[in-house]
């Protein structure tokens, strides 16, 4: 088969970008061709807002070259790993004109949710689900903290639903959990179009030993992720080393944290990812306050496979994807004093945490690996091929 993929990688670097990149590896393992096409958003730093505002909703530009190679490639499925906002929607309409049928993952929640985390003052916010007009993140600016960034947003998803491109021009969408897939059909999209198939890991990385004795987050350093959450719970003094590694907007709140706790938090900073799995490994648990919904985190699955409990918030997609008791623990979402004593008592029962790494094996291998995740995106692909197209002729120019 000839896939494209095609991604709009983000400044900041975070999971999407490294699914974007573990698919393609996957499939061109299994003996298919695979073209990727991205585009960055670093090379945004002298585009005017009037280019940005008719990037977003529209890029012929880039729709036109989008259809051209699937031409040159006789590229059969374009896969869409994000869109937002180089690439834009324009690319769906130009895929199937081209000849290929569509593909879209759904990492966050954009098509929903102009800010694409369902998240406002630090709290989850779904005043804009269901509505054709996003209007509630304008008042409340909530892409980038800019009423007129979030309206350019907000006119991106109320020209498409206006024109049914979510419903026309979409053959098949990619949900990561169950949890997700209900969100995006409550939203509108249509159910018969949506798969649910998890992230993975490639190449397996095996069991780590657990013999760190320390806790570990790695993520981006933001609100959502809930950095707030996690250095407050350190400051209750949970008896146990945190090692926290990323980068992000609240990383110079991470360092002042580390400064003045030397002996309970190291901060790491960013590291490649060889060196973040085999920390993982070490790791007696994985620390996830996340306050917003997630997608799937691949930092999760990660932690699974090396056999490593997770501590995460009770909300979203964590309710399901850790098994409270077995695989990890949960905690009230932004309960900062629950985190530091559910750190205490996983670190007080070493039976039970020996137990838990062999059952996070046990869950990754059932659910995670790379050939069943092959299996699952092939069927998606393979589905696609068999539907008539849709009556779409929107020109790309």
């Amino acid at each position: 088969m000839n896939v494209l993929v095609a991604h709009n990688f983000y400044q900041i670097g975070g999971g999407e970008d490294q699914v974007y990149q573990d698919e393609a590896a996957l499939l061109e393992s299994h003996g298919h061709k695979v073209t990727r096409f991205s585009v960055h958003n670093d090379d945004l730093k002298n585009t005017g807002k009037l280019a940005m505002a008719k990037m977003t909703v529209w890029n012929g530009r880039l729709a036109k070259k989008i259809a051209a190679i699937i031409r040159k490639e006789q590229i059969e499925v374009a896969h869409f790993t994000n869109t937002f906002p180089q690439i834009s929607p324009a690319a769906y309409y130009a895929a199937r004109k081209a000849g290929a049928a569509v593909v879209q993952s759904l990492h966050n929640y954009r098509f929903i949710c102009p800010s694409a985390l369902f998240l406002r003052d630090g709290k989850v916010c779904e005043s804009c689900m269901g509505k054709l007009v996003p209007y509630p993140a304008i008042k409340y600016g909530c892409y980038r903290d800019s009423k007129s960034a979030s309206a350019v947003v907000a006119g991106m998803l109320a020209t498409h639903r206006v024109m049914g491109t979510y419903q026309r021009a979409v053959d098949a969408y990619i949900a990561l959990t169950e949890f997700g897939k209900q969100k995006f059909i409550e939203a509108g999209l249509p159910a018969d179009k949506i798969s649910v198939k998890p992230n993975f890991v490639l190449p397996d990385p095996g069991e780590g030993p657990g013999n760190g004795g320390f806790a570990l987050f790695v993520g981006r350093l933001s609100k959502e992720k809930g950095i707030d959450v996690l250095l407050r719970a350190w400051e209750e003094r949970p008896g146990v080393k945190l090692k926290i590694i990323g980068d992000g907007p609240l990383a110079d709140q991470v360092r002042a944290a580390a400064a003045k706790m030397p002996g309970e938090i190291e901060y790491l900073g960013r590291k490649p990812v060889e060196e973040v799995i085999a920390t993982m490994g070490d790791a007696a648990c994985l620390v996830f306050p996340s306050v917003w919904y997630e997608g799937l985190p691949k930092t999760i699955v990660e932690s699974l496979a090396r056999g490593t409990p997770v501590i995460a918030s009770k909300i979203g997609a964590m309710i399901d994807l850790i098994d409270h008791g077995r695989t990890g623990l949960h905690f009230p979402t932004g309960d900062a004093g629950a985190l530091a004593q559910s750190v205490r008592s996983l670190f007080a029962y070493p039976q039970t945490l020996a137990d838990m790494r062999t059952n996070c094996r046990a869950e990754f291998l059932a659910k995670y690996t790379a050939d069943q995740n092959y299996r699952q995106l092939i069927a998606i692909y393979e589905s696609v091929l068999h539907r008539t197209p849709a009556d779409v002729e929107v020109s790309t120019t």
